[in-house]
C-alpha cells in the first residue's frame, strides 16, 4: 500500500485500527513513534547493485492507556513528514514489536489497516544456481501412457 493510499483513507475513519496478520488487533493505545523514508542500497548474492526505497511507520504500544492516536492526527504526522523529510509516494512498511521487531506490509480492508507478512527471497536465483520451481503434477491425474516409463526411453 502506498503512502497516498493511506492518506486517502484516513479522512473517512472515525477510529484508527491496525490488525496483525493473524487478525489480532494491535492494542488501541498504540502510537506511531516514527514516520520516515528508508533508502536501502545493497548488492545481492549475484553481485547486482540494487536500490530500494520505502516509507516506514513504527507502531509501538506500552502502558500508556490514556492516549489514542486518531486518524486525523496520523494524517497530520504524515503531512508534516512529507514537508520536512520530502517523503516520496512509496510502499509503506510497518515495524511492530513482537518477540523481535517485525517488518510488515500494509493493506486496507473494511475500515481497518492490516499488517501483512513479508518474506525474504533470493534476488539472483539465475546466478546462484537455484533451479526454477518444478510444476507440481498429481500422479493420479496422469493417463497410463504418461505415467509408465519404458526401459531405455530416458524418462528415468
Amino acid at each position: 500500500m502506498k503512502l497516498s493510499e493511506i492518506k486517502s483513507q484516513l479522512p473517512q475513519l472515525s477510529q484508527l485500527t491496525f490488525l496483525l496478520p493473524d487478525g489480532t488487533p494491535v492494542p488501541a493505545h498504540f502510537h506511531i513513534t516514527e514516520v520516515g523514508q528508508i533508502n536501502k542500497r545493497f548488492i545481492d548474492c549475484g553481485g547486482t547493485l540494487r536500490d530500494e526505497k520505502s516509507v516506514n511507520f513504527q507502531l509501538w504500544e506500552d502502558g500508556d492507556y490514556d492516549h489514542r492516536l486518531g486518524a486525523k492526527k496520523l494524517l497530520d504526522i504524515i503531512q508534516l513528514s512529507e514537508r520536512v523529510l520530502g517523503l516520496e509516494d512509496l510502499e509503506v512498511e510497518v515495524e511492530y514489536q513482537g518477540d523481535t521487531i517485525g517488518k510488515y506490509g500494509l493493506e486496507f480492508n473494511g475500515g481497518v489497516f492490516t499488517l501483512t507478512n513479508k518474506m525474504t527471497d533470493c534476488l539472483a536465483k539465475d546466478k546462484c544456481g537455484i533451479p526454477a520451481q518444478k510444476p507440481k503434477v498429481r500422479l493420479s491425474t496422469l493417463s497410463a501412457s504418461e505415467s509408465s516409463c519404458a526401459p531405455g526411453s530416458g524418462c528415468c
